[in-house]
């Protein structure tokens, strides 16, 4: 029985295989690279809109402000 990724025969399938349909695992293709891109982007701004509220940017001040007067 052939089973990817099971030692020498697997290495084989896997080589049939590529050869057979064209293809290769051999790192990503543009519109891989684009999906990845817009999700970091969305990610960004999601991240953005969180930090730049009213609520997270009080309980950052207060935290520097008691690091820096020294009270805990």
């Amino acid at each position: 029985m052939l089973v990817p990724g099971s030692g020498k025969r697997g290495v084989e399938w896997r080589g049939r295989w590529s050869r057979r349909f064209g293809r290769s695992d051999r790192g990503m293709t543009t519109s891989e690279y684009a999906m990845g891109t817009i999700a970091a982007c969305a990610f960004a701004a999601v991240l953005y809109k969180v930090v730049n509220s009213a609520a997270v940017q009080e309980a950052l001040q207060s935290l520097i402000k008691g690091a820096l007067d020294g009270s805990f």
